[in-house]
């Protein structure tokens, strides 16, 4: 079986009510990609982890899996603490096609949708 799935990478925080931007965004996305398992990890001070996450997923039968760690930037975060995990989860799991995309801070229609998000906030 050959099923996809798209992770939410995010950083964790202490307050339970940070995360909730990040779960409506799963909920749009999974009514939005309706053959695909949409899924939410945290890097740190939240679960699920990353690696819980995919172990999850791979028992559910995905064989391919886009992470896209929900920064607005490629900080250190992006740059040192991901890519080893990502490192990992090859290892373990050698038959999964495990893809990382850019920080969502990247995507100049990310940028152009905060930008007009900020000028209507003007008054």
């Amino acid at each position: 079986m050959n099923q996809k799935a798209l992770v939410l990478f995010a950083h964790g925080a202490r307050a339970a009510s940070w995360a909730q931007p990040f779960q409506r965004l799963q909920l749009i996305l999974r009514e939005q990609l309706t053959d695909t398992h949409v899924e939410l990890a945290f890097l740190e001070l939240m679960e699920p982890s990353l690696p819980a996450v995919a172990a999850k997923l791979v028992e559910q039968g995905c064989t391919k899996v886009s992470v896209v760690p929900i920064f607005l930037g490629q900080g250190g975060h992006v740059l040192r603490d991901l890519p080893p995990m990502v490192d990992e989860l090859r290892t373990t799991y050698p038959t999964l096609t495990l893809s990382v995309a850019a920080a969502v801070g990247e995507s100049p229609a990310v940028l152009e949708a905060i930008a007009a998000y900020c000028s209507s906030k003007i008054d």
